[in-house]
């Protein structure tokens, strides 16, 4: 028997919220010169500190690079501005909401 939700009194695999605010979220890549001449690559907009640590671990694999998590930014080191935008495709977020 399917588990129910105790606020709206639905099954809860019918509330899968996740897919519904990739497709409306706007997000911004960036990239910023900090000390010494070096470039980092920062990735705003997320709603949640959750969605923003797994984009960071998989973008950090895919790319080959250092990075973190800022409240809801990812930062990584280097120039991956185009990378990270295909990327963000890959993973449901609409290609009109990304600002590269």
């Amino acid at each position: 028997m399917a588990e129910i939700d105790k606020i709206t009194g639905l099954p809860k695999e019918l509330l899968d919220f996740g897919e519904i605010t990739k497709e409306s979220q706007k997000v911004r890549i960036r990239e910023v010169a900090r000390r010494f001449g070096k470039v980092v690559t920062i990735v705003g907009g997320f709603g949640d500190e959750e969605e923003a640590k797994k984009l960071e671990k998989e973008m950090k694999r895919k790319l080959a690079c250092g990075g973190t998590v800022k409240g809801n930014e990812i930062v990584l080191q280097g120039r991956h501005r185009q990378q990270v935008k295909q990327i963000l495709l890959k993973n449901g977020y609409r290609e009109e909401l990304i600002d590269a």
